[in-house]
């Protein structure tokens, strides 16, 4: 049985026969013949072959009979006589353009009738058997929703509106401001009690920083006071309560320390906005090791200027100066956030800037307040404080029976008495200026500066200052978590080791003060222990940004 499509069409022998604007509409009076004509017009001779190859190649591929030729058509209505009027041509719908013809004539086959076709094994989906209609798979529904895709961009989501975007783009902010309430309250809350450990963390601000805010308030800084030890810029944080009178001293102060807390957490958050990462996690949930002992000490606003000071110098190096110059005179240290400056003009405005500033304070607090500069008596006869790495040491001694020391208050801290306490403590001063030089070196044989360096030199440079220090009280841990957060801020930092260690140490520092500060007083086994794991992990941190530093700014010579 063949096909009548089968063989190539062949130009026609007879004249065409004419046809009206479009297709007349298929009734009864219109034969089958005519019908297909009109399709094959439409389609034309090269797409009636191929559609003809088609079926006969499906035929032959499923082993089964071509269609049966169709019925005989009926003969063609006689065209009308000279004398006729002409026919009324019939509605026409709009001609359908070349480009969005059917590929297929209009007799094509519907899908339950085409036939089989074969695996392909070159197909990427695998091979699939249609060759039995009851194994194919049924068809989805078109309106059916595709499959959840779990690597898509959620903003190709037809749910995904403005204020999904709004949701989602704030969520790393909300997360973190959630998380900032939820472990303030609970400082909050342990300092409310202050029983923890050894309590009377909160002391410290009721009554010694009281006394001071009263003698300031009568034009003087605290004189022969060995407790005061602090540069003249601290009243100004001492002084600060008086901005809040509705308050009490201790609630203005607390107020205070919670609002430094927010600025620097907010501008850790602000300085890495495309990650929100880890530095203003690393603040966050940092502080807290440290449980209420940063609510009830002035460092937590001496860490919030340092740490201004140095996201400023990135794009401002004047007012980055300018704020290390006003933290150097309240508390020295903010002064070794300008160590890792870029030479040149960026170095030459920061410097400029930070000593004018302390200049200019220093000036008219000497002019306010007398007895400004009465702290440097005090600082100069401090010992060695039990938590200190000296400290540790003389504790260690003790407890092998090498060293017949004991423990003492003085200068508002316990300090070790007895023989080489003397020796340790010119030891320690030798040490600080050992690690000053080694910043000198570095920075004169320094190369390569990035994003990074004045943020990791900074740390650094802290740290050193911290371990050789014949002080390490628990609150300095608060600037190292401030410097440590400003350096993951930048993804070209090589501080990250040291970061890590850093955080069990602030745990451990919480440990011994307040929770077991009578073992530490007493140098027990457990007090010896956290002491020694405390200063151990600070010294490897000290150790590995040295080295981070070193590695990555100083050019190695060449042979």
């Amino acid at each position: 049985m063949t096909n009548d499509h089968d063989a190539s069409p062949e130009p026609p022998s007879e004249p065409p026969v004419a046809r009206p604007a479009s297709p007349p509409a298929v009734g009864p009076a219109v034969g089958p013949a005519v019908a297909e004509r009109v399709a094959d017009d439409r389609v034309g001779p090269g797409r009636r072959a191929r559609g003809g190859d088609h079926t006969a190649r499906g035929a032959a591929s499923t082993g089964t009979e071509a269609d049966p030729p169709a019925a005989a058509p009926a003969e063609d209505p006689p065209a009308p006589a000279p004398g006729d009027p002409p026919a009324e041509p019939t509605a026409a719908a709009p001609r359908t353009p070349a480009w969005r013809r059917p590929a297929w004539p209009a007799w094509r086959r519907t899908r339950a009738s085409r036939p089989a076709r074969k695996a392909d094994p070159t197909d990427p989906t695998g091979p699939t058997d249609l060759a039995n209609p009851a194994d194919a798979p049924a068809p989805s529904l078109r309106t059916a929703a595709p499959p959840p895709s779990f690597t898509r961009s959620p903003f190709e989501s037809e749910t995904f509106t403005s204020a999904t975007f709004v949701a989602t783009s704030h969520a790393p902010y909300i997360a973190l401001a959630c998380v900032w309430v939820f472990t303030r309250l609970g400082m909050l809350v342990l300092l409310w009690r202050d029983n923890l450990g050894i309590g009377g963390v909160g002391r410290e601000v009721y009554v010694l920083y009281r006394i001071w805010y009263d003698r300031l308030a009568h034009g003087t800084f605290p004189p022969d006071d060995p407790t005061w030890q602090y540069p003249p810029g601290a009243g100004l944080v001492i002084g600060s309560p008086a901005a809040l009178p509705w308050l009490t001293y201790f609630q203005a102060f607390v107020a205070l320390a919670l609002l430094a807390d927010a600025v620097v957490a907010a501008a850790l958050a602000r300085a890495d906005s495309a990650r929100v990462t880890h530095g203003a996690w690393v603040w966050v949930c940092g502080l807290p090791l440290l449980l209420h002992i940063p609510l009830a000490r002035y460092d937590v606003q001496v860490t919030a200027i340092a740490v201004l000071a140095l996201l400023a110098l990135r794009s401002r190096p004047a007012i980055g100066g300018a704020l290390a110059g006003l933290g150097a005179l309240v508390k020295v240290w903010p002064a070794l956030t300008l160590i890792g400056t870029p030479r040149g003009r960026t170095t030459r405005e920061a410097w400029l800037a930070a000593a004018s500033t302390a200049a200019a304070l220093m000036l008219t607090l000497g002019v306010l307040f007398t007895n400004s500069l009465d702290f440097l008596r005090q600082q100069g006869g401090r010992g060695v404080q039990i938590e200190s790495l000296g400290g540790t040491a003389l504790s260690l001694a003790g407890a092998a029976g090498l060293w017949p020391g004991r423990v003492e208050y003085r200068y508002g801290a316990f300090e070790y008495v007895g023989p080489y306490v003397s020796s340790v403590g010119l030891l320690a001063l030798l040490l600080t200026g050992a690690a000053f030089c080694w910043l000198m070196v570095w920075r004169m044989k320094a190369r390569r500066w990035t994003a990074a360096t004045p943020l990791d030199a900074a740390f650094a440079a802290v740290l050193l200052f911290t371990l050789t220090s014949r002080v390490i009280s628990p609150q300095y841990m608060v600037w190292l978590l401030g410097l440590a957060a400003v350096c993951l801020t930048s993804r070209e930092t090589v501080m990250r080791p040291a970061v890590l260690l850093l955080l069990p140490a602030t745990a451990l520092s919480a440990l011994a003060y307040p929770v077991l500060y009578e073992d530490v007083l007493a140098g027990t086994p457990i007090g010896l222990a956290v002491m020694t794991a405390r200063n151990g992990l600070l010294l490897a941190a000290g150790l590995l940004a040295c080295r981070g530093l070193w590695r990555t700014t100083v050019r190695r010579p060449v042979g």
